[in-house]
């Protein structure tokens, strides 16, 4: 190696060392950056030069260091398994969130549940039957009546308004899948380019991988690398992102004209009523809960449970309290409206405005007959009572309340260890970091004492070499 050689080997073992320092300053500073990937200096040996006319077959030492790239040390594999568990996570916690809104919306158990005003209701008419010739209890047999149709009119609403809530959610969330999508097709635009040029694309990457993530957890979309560094994303096994292209997705009818009941559906936004088969992540979630009763929808079969049992209700009240006696006398008619216009439970009214109008006994039993009131007391024992049936909607609501929550803590757990696994692997060590610092800052000092010594043998063999004898 010629002395010039020297100085140019130690000049490339500092400059390889400067770019370690400052790789390791930049692991340093994003410690704490959320989806910060780790990086590392790429380096390798130069060859020591081909023998020539003038090597007189000398062996000689290579040329000193290469810094070849910034490696990004990510795990495609760890990356993946976040991305799979992050799109369970959202179906559970989806699902989980709706049921507990239903559970929240019954009150059940409390005092402001249906089964409470049920209580209230059968307890009126036992109160009437015992003193028929009062008009007090005849008038707390109105009140009660009202005030459970109130609790299950006002059930219902609460369903109607939660089902707008979650179809609104599931709305914000494709918006925001679109929006996603649309960014990683512009990072895969750039960080093509940016590859082709020699240059470092990992911040870029990082960025595009959270939105990947964010994409998966809202649809269970899937990833596919590919050799230019692209990545295509797949939603129900077609392609929504695709290099530097994009689709937009949509759901079936819209916000303001679907209403409870409505079968609600995601599609391509080119591609109008084909439904896009999506099994994970959170408008997965949301469309299972938006479902018809037919279809497992939760929130739509809860209201209709709540319309059969307005109904059963109705008809079992009515069917005794019609053609009782009233206080005049004359024959009763029914307690509730029998048709009501639209869903039973908004239509739970009660007819008489006045205790005079509330039949307690039968015709030719006397003023002091209790015994229509007491039969209708009675309605809410035994098996098939109004109140059973209510038991039955409360428990299974319930049971897949907490089944979906169950659902959501295992799958909350995976995904926190998907997240930890990878963390070990991408994560910046400040302990290791600082390692590779002050090994980078004694190369870059030793190749800097190397410079040194090579120019001062320069200095001695050009400007003092040949001064003896002058």
């Amino acid at each position: 190696m010629s002395t010039f050689g020297a100085l140019n080997t130690a000049y490339r073992g500092l400059t390889a060392a400067q770019q370690g320092m400052n790789v390791a300053g930049q692991n340093i500073a994003n410690a704490a950056t959320e989806g910060y990937t780790r990086q590392r200096v790429d380096q390798s040996s130069l060859a020591a030069p081909a023998r020539g006319l003038f090597s007189g077959g000398l062996l000689q030492a290579g040329q000193g260091v290469s810094v070849n790239a910034i490696s990004r040390l990510g795990n495609s594999f760890l990356d993946a398994g976040v991305r799979s568990a992050g799109a369970q996570a959202g179906y559970a916690s989806t699902r989980s969130s709706a049921l507990q809104g239903i559970e929240g919306i019954l009150q059940e158990p409390g005092e402001n549940g249906i089964s409470t005003a049920l209580q209230g209701f059968w307890s009126a008419w036992q109160g009437a039957s015992n003193q028929p010739d009062d008009s007090t209890a005849k008038g707390l047999v109105l009140q009660a009546g009202n005030d459970l149709a109130t609790k299950v009119s006002s059930s219902y609403r609460a369903l109607e308004a939660q089902w707008s809530s979650v179809r609104g959610q599931a709305e914000g969330a494709v918006q925001a899948v679109n929006a996603a999508a649309a960014q990683v097709a512009a990072y895969n635009t750039t960080i093509r380019s940016t590859l082709a040029a020699g240059g470092s694309a990992n911040e870029l990457i990082d960025a595009r991988a959270k939105l990947t993530e964010t994409i998966s957890r809202l649809t269970g979309g899937t990833v596919r690398e590919q050799a230019d560094g692209t990545l295509d994303v797949h939603v129900g096994g077609n392609a929504l992102v695709m290099s530097g292209s994009v689709r937009a997705l949509t759901l079936s009818g819209s916000q303001t004209s679907d209403k409870l009941g409505a079968s609600v559906q995601l599609e391509w936004a080119d591609r109008p009523g084909a439904a896009i088969a999506v099994a994970e992540g959170e408008i997965a979630g949301a469309l299972s809960v938006l479902a018809p009763a037919a279809k497992g929808g939760a929130i739509d079969a809860a209201a209709q449970a709540i319309n059969k049992f307005a109904g059963d209700l109705r008809d079992a009240v009515n069917a005794l309290h019609s053609g009782g006696r009233k206080s005049d006398g004359t024959p009763a008619d029914n307690f509730f409206d029998p048709a009501p216009a639209g869903p039973a439970a908004l239509g739970l009214a009660v007819l008489p405005k006045g205790a005079a109008e509330i039949a307690v006994g039968v015709a030719g039993a006397g003023n002091l007959d209790g015994s229509l009131a007491d039969k209708i007391s009675q309605l809410g024992a035994g098996p098939g009572s109004p109140d059973n049936v209510w038991e039955s909607v409360v428990t299974g609501i319930g049971v897949q309340s907490r089944g979906a929550q169950q659902h959501e803590s295992l799958s909350s757990t995976a995904e926190i260890s998907a997240q930890t696994s990878r963390a070990s692997q991408a994560s910046v060590s400040l302990d290791e970091e600082n390692v590779s610092l002050l090994t980078n800052q004694h190369a870059y000092q030793a190749a800097a004492r190397v410079m040194t010594a090579v120019d001062e043998a320069l200095d001695v063999l050009i400007n003092r070499t040949g001064l003896v004898g002058r």
